[in-house]
């Protein structure tokens, strides 16, 4: 299992949708909701304030289900939306042209049965909101079409219906609502941009993380590497130089030398531990993170002293019983707690499963749960601990114990 930085430094370059947080997924479904709830009251409302006028049943019941068609025309547009890039060339005619046509209909079946130039021209409007347009262009766009339905609700102000059709005293909220539709529009999806640049900027810091954390560890090796190879280069030109008058001092020289080695390869290894050592709250961090990212809701729970608990021991526990949850685990929730517990380090991980119900009590490690499992109890009992498996109804819980008295003595 590797950490969480080393997959993010391994993303892609430019961030597809598909690449976020299952969060900024959810909200893409929210805000996509919210705007065909917004479509679904207008229609609503222009249905109820012209059957109110005096619009038969007929004419209204096709002014609804016209109303539904268009709403779900929308969606396409919308996913289209989704993956939007702002440039120039971005509408994608191919996509949208069906929902845009659908909306051009729907007007014109609305103005042939209310006679309503606004109720005309915003079906329309609201389908060309949706389109991949330039900032700029957006700007100026969504402008025009209110000022223009704004126009037209003052225009149908005193409008008849079919001449015997009066809706002039309940025009109002259905002029208001139609005219504010593209800003509502905008709005959320302005929302759902800021919301992926916030989240692009999220991978862009943590690939940023990563790759100064690779021109650390370079640095550091080439620092230390080069200064033990100039060494041993300078000692063996000079054991070259006293190999022919003074065999011992080239001797001496060759033993200085092959110390220099043992020195850069020592020094090489305490890089490496150095850099693989992580504190065990980032480990716990990283493994909420990690399956928060896999769709699992995850919480830590971590002592005040755990800082004291051997990370040796611990480390290599918490990333093998995190990927045992991901791969097995099922569930949709998850608990790492990490504590001291009288005389022990106590670590506890459990999560809801799918798996048939077994008795909830302590069971001794069966060699069928995997090498996975099979090495953490290995691993614990070279200091003297123990891994015990919990199986309930509706829970799988691994708990590893090491003694304190064992981590301090090492």
């Amino acid at each position: 299992m590797v950490g969480v930085t080393s997959e993010t430094a391994h993303e892609p370059r430019s961030l597809p949708v598909e690449s976020t947080s299952r969060g900024v997924r959810v909200t893409w479904w929210y805000t996509a909701s919210a705007i065909v709830f917004f479509e679904l009251i207008l229609v609503l409302t222009w249905t109820a304030t012209l059957v109110q006028g005096g619009l038969r049943t007929g004419p209204a019941l096709a002014l609804m289900v016209g109303g539904v068609i268009w709403c779900a025309s929308t969606l396409p547009i919308l996913l289209a939306y989704r993956h939007r890039s702002g440039e120039p060339a971005a509408v994608q005619w191919r996509t949208v042209l069906l929902p845009v046509l659908t909306s051009v209909a729907y007007g014109v079946l609305a103005f042939s049965l209310s006679g309503l130039w606004l109720l005309l021209v915003v079906p329309l409007a609201q389908a060309l909101q949706l389109l991949d347009w330039p900032r700029t262009i957006r700007m100026r766009m969504v402008l025009g079409v209110t000022a223009l339905l704004v126009c037209l609700w003052v225009l149908d102000a005193n409008a008849v219906v079919a001449g015997s059709v009066d809706i002039a005293s309940g025009y109002f909220p259905v002029g208001f609502i139609s005219a504010a539709l593209p800003v509502m529009t905008v709005l959320s999806l302005w929302w759902w941009d800021v919301l992926i640049a916030l989240d692009r900027a999220r991978v862009s810091e943590a690939r940023l993380a990563a790759t100064q954390e690779r021109l650390s560890v370079a640095t550091d090796v080439h620092d230390l590497q080069g200064h033990h190879l100039q060494v041993i280069a300078l000692q063996l030109e000079l054991t070259e130089r006293l190999l022919r008058s003074d065999p011992d001092a080239a001797l001496e020289q060759l033993r200085a030398a092959r110390v220099s080695v043992d020195e850069a390869r020592q020094g090489t290894r305490d890089l490496a531990t150095r850099f693989r050592s992580v504190p065990l709250r980032d480990e716990l961090a990283n493994a909420r993170d990690l399956l928060r990212a896999a769709g699992i809701a995850a919480e830590t729970v971590v002592g005040a002293d755990a800082h004291g608990a051997p990370a040796s021991v611990f480390g290599p526990v918490i990333r093998e019983t995190t990927t045992n949850v991901l791969r097995h685990g099922g569930g949709r929730h998850s608990t790492l707690r990490l504590e001291r517990v009288g005389e022990l380090w106590r670590y506890e991980i459990s999560n809801d499963t799918d798996a048939a119900p077994a008795s909830p009590t302590p069971a001794p490690l069966p060699s069928r749960e995997g090498t996975g499992l099979d090495g953490l109890a290995r691993r614990a009992e070279e200091v003297g601990g123990a891994v015990e498996i919990v199986r309930g109804e509706t829970e799988f819980t691994v708990i590893v114990t090491v003694p304190v008295a064992e981590d301090t003595a090492r």
